[in-house]
């Protein structure tokens, strides 16, 4: 782990059991949700992680967290492996590490005002000894997200979903960590407002040198706000590289298209360029394909290797393509290269197990 590397994420697993019985509860399989990851963020960076829903990467997130129980892997932050962390010393950890969630209005307590909110956490972690610092801190903070001063006696209810987006990430300020995991931070937000909340994530970014962790499913707001990109499909990452040359040159079948989803505002553009309709349903997380995870739908798709022997993420060997850009595929060369062409993808049928729970993935 390199000095600049902030946190390391070395064969993640997390699944989650799946139970049956009347008396005693029986373990009869597992959902994979995240299924050996990994991956680094240097410090002052912006990681943007991408994928359908369903494909685990806010379960990535709270897992690194250590919101979610880790089957299996590492997660070292600062040097410091997480995993065995249990107790007291997981609580103090925690300090450097918070969460911007998805929804403004269900994470904030209906209950409490915004300086409340701002104060528990301050309070836990004992930042909340000068009472004199502790105003002053409040009204940087505000300042800081952009919210007058008299927002601080307000509650949650008083404000719009931008707003409340806001207070999320003052709480998640208040107690000065180094680390920010965003999930789908804009998501429920209409488009100008989501141009705010992704301008003020990037110029708290220059102005703390905070390092963020952004889960999101729209590519162009990754696109936008990160350094580098992971993409992600049914618990594993598939493709990693800087921001733009995964966009300049997505390798993998899938990334690809994502990619092609993307509409372009020039009509000559969009009427040329390659498109790529993705055949079939996503494979249940609880009966993940062999191989390959993506052999199922890939236009691509070979009789050796592709749904008997999982791809590693490796860096591949193409002119023009950076030593950063990782890609799990056995056959990237030949599809960059056009030797190998897309065929038809007949639509296998996927049947849930019999005893499948509903399991909450995230987005």
């Amino acid at each position: 782990m390199s000095s600049d590397t902030l946190l390391s994420v070395t064969g993640l697993k997390v699944h989650f059991p799946i139970k049956r019985g009347v008396v005693f509860d029986k373990t009869i399989g597992h959902v994979y949700a995240v299924d050996g990851v990994d991956l680094e963020i240097r410090r002052g960076e912006t990681y943007g992680l991408v994928g359908e829903s369903g494909c685990g990467k806010s379960t990535l997130g709270r897992a690194i967290l250590r919101l979610e129980e880790i089957t299996d892997g590492s997660v070292v932050f600062d040097g410091e492996d997480l995993a065995p962390l249990r107790g007291e010393a997981l609580r103090r950890r925690r300090q450097d590490l918070q969460m911007v969630f998805q929804d403004p209005l269900s994470s904030l307590d209906p209950r409490q005002s915004v300086q409340s909110l701002l104060v528990e956490g301050m309070k836990a972690h004992g930042l909340t000894a000068d009472k004199e610092a502790t105003r002053a801190r409040l009204r940087e903070l505000m300042a800081a997200v952009g919210l007058p001063e008299a927002a601080l006696s307000k509650y949650p209810h008083e404000f719009s979903g931008g707003q409340r987006q806001r207070i999320g990430i003052a709480r998640a300020l208040s107690v000065n960590p180094s680390l920010i995991v965003a999930d789908e931070p804009v998501s429920a937000l209409d488009v100008s407002v989501q141009a705010q909340v992704i301008n003020l994530l990037e110029s708290l970014q220059e102005s703390l040198g905070l390092t963020f962790l952004v889960i999101a499913h729209d590519l162009a707001v990754v696109r936008h706000i990160s350094d580098r990109v992971g993409v992600m499909y049914l618990g594993g990452l598939v493709e990693e590289a800087d921001a733009d040359s995964l966009y300049a040159t997505p390798l993998h079948p899938y990334t690809r298209a994502l990619m092609s989803a993307v509409p372009i505002p020039d009509p000559v553009v969009e009427d040329t360029r390659e498109q790529i309709l993705l055949t079939g349903d996503l494979p249940s997380p609880a009966a993940p394909p062999s191989g390959c995870r993506f052999h199922t739908r890939c236009p691509w798709k070979q009789a050796e290797r592709c749904d008997t022997e999982r791809p590693e993420l490796r860096v591949v060997e193409i002119d023009g393509v950076p030593a950063s850009h990782r890609v799990a595929c056995h056959y990237a060369e030949q599809i960059a290269s056009g030797k190998l062409q897309p065929h038809q993808v007949e639509p296998e049928l996927v049947v849930p197990l019999e005893a499948e729970v509903p399991v909450d993935l995230g987005p």
